[in-house]
């Protein structure tokens, strides 16, 4: 096999149709929420992968439940997620994965895309991550032009709630894990163009506090106050940083109180909660216990519930990822690609499938940066850059000149 084969000729070929497509993709709003924009992007998604001739499903999820601010339990309906597979008897199998909905909803003024030079696009999910789904595209359209192909299996999954946790889709990740022998995953490379090594893990967190009407002026001494309960802790919360390597939590949304003549009976606060070890977990339920338990004690009449946990766990950059990241690196060599590792306080579904058992490296999409702002941008060229560095390592997989066991 020769060092850059030619079939990564014909992906710098498709750049300009790459880009016109990932304009059209990203110029539907397609936000975790909005099921109409999912399932327009779904089709247009299926339609583009279609000629590689894959066995197509559209997949159903179970709903997201949330709180809700008035501290009821929400559920929200998900889009359908998409799944393709392609020879899946042969002897070495690949899971790719990337997921359709953005940050962005309906409301935001961050619709559209821009030029900003040949080279630079600015727009929703330009980046994070539907450029990242162009290179997977011609990783794998340049695989299927090769006459080695049969040596490889490949099965994709592009599900609509990544953003959001990747809960309804959560099931599928573990059921490609138990098939597959290794997995890529598109998310944006970072913005020097680095890949991530170890990942911390992430939960979401929802403490809902209950107190006691009363009138303000009238009767102030009758009523418990859930919002200064609240308070106190997201501050006690907020303490918690510090004290354990690498554990970090962010008191990010409040909600709680109406009428200001009203003692508020009730207050909703939720927090993000980002870790580096799997102890890390039994040790934070320890400490809100003792908070939730020190803060009922302290106030009569305030009764405090928790809800939430952990979606995705810790993905340390151990011996079989490493090894993973050293035949992507060879490969980003032979095309002048000098890739660094870096550890990363991000999580994405690369977490759920290492838990899962599958070795995987997770930001093999485009280059770009400011993701999840109206400030998102990406490197048109990256798309053919990045695809041919996928393209290369499935390659010389099918060729036989290196092997995964």
């Amino acid at each position: 096999m020769d060092s850059v084969p030619r079939e990564l000729d014909w992906i710098d070929a498709q750049l300009p149709r790459m880009r016109d497509f990932l304009v059209r993709l990203a110029s539907i709003n397609s936000h975790s929420f909005n099921l109409d924009g999912l399932e327009r992007t779904r089709v247009a998604v299926a339609e583009w992968f279609a000629p590689l001739g894959a066995e197509a499903e559209t997949l159903d999820l179970a709903a997201q439940t949330s709180t809700a601010d008035d501290g009821s339990v929400l559920e929200r309906a998900l889009g359908r997620a998409l799944r393709l597979r392609r020879r899946p008897d042969a002897p070495l199998q690949v899971f790719l994965c990337g997921h359709l909905d953005t940050v962005f909803p309906v409301s935001s003024p961050f619709q559209h895309v821009t030029v900003e030079d040949a080279d630079l696009l600015r727009g929703p999910g330009v980046a994070d991550l539907k450029g990242g789904l162009m290179a997977m595209w011609a990783a794998l359209s340049a695989l299927e032009a090769s006459p080695q192909r049969e040596r490889i299996g490949w099965e994709v999954l592009f599900n609509p709630d990544e953003e959001v946790g990747s809960t309804g889709s959560a099931p599928l990740l573990r059921q490609a894990a138990a098939r597959n022998h290794l997995g890529l995953v598109y998310e944006p490379a970072l913005p020097d163009g680095s890949l991530a090594g170890a990942r911390k893990g992430s939960g979401n967190f929802d403490l809902i506090v209950h107190g006691r009407a009363a009138h303000a002026g009238r009767d102030p001494g009758a009523g418990r106050n859930a919002i200064v309960a609240c308070a106190h802790l997201a501050e006690a919360i907020d303490a918690l940083n510090g004290q354990r390597d690498g554990l970090t939590l962010n008191p990010g949304y409040v909600h709680g109180g109406g009428a200001l003549n009203q003692v508020p009976d009730r207050a909703v606060l939720k927090f993000n909660v980002r870790t580096t070890g799997h102890d890390d977990a039994c040790w934070l339920h320890e400490q809100l216990d003792m908070l939730m338990t020190r803060e009922q004690a302290r106030r009569d009449g305030i009764q405090i519930e928790l809800r939430g946990g952990f979606t995705r766990p810790p993905k340390p950059f151990d011996a079989r990822n490493q090894r993973l990241a050293g035949l992507i690196a060879d490969c980003g060599r032979d095309l002048g690609l000098a890739l660094a590792f870096n550890h990363t306080g991000g999580c994405c579904d690369g977490n759920n499938l290492h838990e899962a058992g599958l070795p995987n490296i997770d930001n093999l999409g485009v280059v770009g940066g400011e993701i999840h702002s109206d400030r998102e941008w990406m490197r048109v060229s990256s798309m053919a850059e990045r695809g041919k560095l996928s393209a290369l390592l499935l390659l010389r997989l099918a060729h036989g000149e290196i092997a995964w066991s």
